[in-house]
């Protein structure tokens, strides 16, 4: 039997000059391609190179380090969770169960379209201090939001320990649903739960 490495499969446009912009798209594709097949721990930038069919500098000029484009991976996650949950609390009904519900669809949501990728991603982050920071910055900016949203209907100030528990909530049952382990239903429902919880103590 061979022991080859099978590349993921990506297109990789090797003779076409791309962009800045659409190179950074392709390398990123081809990044989360490989996490989502081999997972975090075949991620390098030299293997993103061969993938890609680009030379090893190609890759270092856009991210610098593997932490850099694990942090750039997670930021993408991110940007996109924020994206879906700004455009559903706008139209959402205002009161604690309808907000609460927006935050725990756009939450599990956004985990499931990522993919099974994620939670691997996420792991990789606790890996390093740097990696741990920019994690700890991200997952700040995202409470603070949901404190936000849900703080007119609370019977008290939200505090920061409430508020991890949340996410701490939202977070293992939304991998544990990437993972095939749950239903993103019944993963929707946990947080929704743990939410209304969180907000309505006395």
């Amino acid at each position: 039997m061979s022991s080859k490495r099978m590349k993921p499969a990506v297109e990789a446009p090797t003779r076409k000059r791309l962009s800045k912009e659409g190179r950074n798209r392709q390398l990123l594709d081809v990044a989360w391609s490989i996490v989502r097949a081999e997972g975090t721990d075949a991620l390098t930038l030299g293997y993103v190179a061969e993938c890609a069919g680009v030379t090893k500098p190609v890759v270092y000029d856009h991210f610098g380090t593997r932490t850099g484009l694990l942090g750039v991976l997670y930021g993408e996650y991110d940007s996109r969770q924020h994206a879906r949950m700004d455009e559903a609390l706008r139209t959402s009904g205002k009161s604690l169960p309808a907000v609460a519900k927006v935050i725990a669809a756009a939450y599990v949501t956004c985990v499931m379209e990522m993919g099974r990728e994620m939670p691997g991603v996420s792991a990789a982050l606790a890996g390093s201090p740097e990696l741990d920071a920019l994690k700890k910055k991200h997952e700040a900016a995202f409470l603070a939001k949901c404190q936000a949203a849900l703080q007119p209907f609370a019977k008290q100030p939200l505090g920061p320990a409430g508020m991890r528990a949340m996410l701490g909530t939202a977070e293992a049952v939304s991998f544990a649903a990437a993972a095939g382990e749950i239903e993103p239903a019944d993963a929707e429902n946990e947080i929704y739960d743990a939410i209304l919880r969180i907000a309505r103590r006395t």
